[in-house]
């Protein structure tokens, strides 16, 4: 079976979207995500342990199919492909997650609040990145040179990182948000989680309205950057979807998680810098040098964990 051959057949992908939609329902409107309330750290850290238990047994069920279907060696690289994968989505969603910091802060918008505009969030992220994958998937079938693009964008935009890492853009300022200023009647303060309010018999829409916005934006600006990342690692459309879903079904738990010590992980940028302009390289270099996916897998637990241990050690008596 050749690599870029979909191990993804239909009721395989039925089954997962059917998967994400379950546990979205759930996470909705049954245990906590539709009421008001401040995220704890102990609910935060147990749906991430939650989501990335999900994507482990996940990984361990599409790796014993495979097994019994076609054989061990696809297995094995499938099941590592998908971890890798998930890995790089995983520590590339912590940028998410300072900017998410960024533009709540701008804001001012109370921590009880904040759920339900990453919940919307969330949800934008996956429809967006199922449209971004798929066209990609047929882009790269389509035409296999764009993986060289891919390549050079990434290597581009780790350098790019690595000297703005410090820099904290002003999203009060966003293009986006003084356009939509421009067109829609905005109120002057927040009316709770609405996103809309009737004020004299006008439809207003609120501050939050305006923060969901710059929210969805910077995953569609993330996408761009994560989507060609995992390309590097495979082309397999199933692999990259699953993968990165998982990494965005987990994401408000890890913005909760991290929230309140992010600024203990002020090494982390440059590690995911590093990350990017490594993938970027490594697809620039693929008619000389396939590089293993576990070699991958290691070179970024290595600079990823690295920067975490830095960055803690750094900030140890704060």
């Amino acid at each position: 079976m050749d690599a870029a051959v979909s191990i993804g057949e239909p009721w395989m992908w039925a089954s997962f979207i059917g998967f994400v939609l379950v546990m979205l329902a759930l996470d909705l409107f049954v245990f906590g995500g539709g009421k008001v309330h401040k995220v704890s750290i102990k609910e935060a850290a147990s749906w991430s342990l939650v989501w990335i238990s999900l994507a482990l047994l996940f990984n361990a069920g599409m790796w014993w199919y495979l097994n019994g279907t076609v054989g061990a060696e696809i297995a094995d690289r499938k099941a590592l492909e998908f971890f890798t994968g998930y890995v790089i989505e995983k520590s590339l969603s912590v940028d998410n997650v300072f900017v998410f910091l960024l533009i709540f802060s701008a804001f001012n918008v109370p921590a009880e609040y904040q759920r339900r505009v990453l919940v919307y969030g969330v949800v934008g992220a996956i429809v967006m990145r199922a449209v971004m994958i798929l066209a990609g998937a047929w882009v790269v079938r389509e035409f296999n040179w764009i993986l060289y693009f891919f390549g050079f964008f990434l290597l581009a935009t780790g350098i790019k990182m690595l000297f703005t890492a410090d820099s904290e853009p002003d999203m009060t300022q966003n293009p986006v948000l003084k356009l939509a200023r421009k067109y829609l009647r905005v109120s002057d303060t927040h009316h709770g989680e609405q996103f809309t309010v009737m004020q004299n018999g006008v439809r207003y829409f609120t501050p939050l309205f305006l923060v969901l916005i710059l929210v969805e934006v910077s995953d569609v600006v993330f996408a761009v950057d994560s989507i060609p990342a995992i390309f590097a690692i495979t082309t397999d459309p199933f692999i990259v979807f699953t993968s990165n879903i998982f990494a965005i079904m987990g994401l408000r738990a890890l913005y909760f998680l991290l929230a309140d010590m992010a600024d203990r992980f002020h090494l982390l940028k440059y590690g995911l810098a590093l990350v990017l302009a490594f993938i970027g390289t490594k697809m620039l270099i693929m008619p000389w040098y396939h590089m293993p996916v576990m070699v991958s897998l290691s070179v970024v637990g290595v600079l990823i964990g690295g920067s975490v241990a830095a960055s803690l050690y750094l900030t140890r008596n704060r």
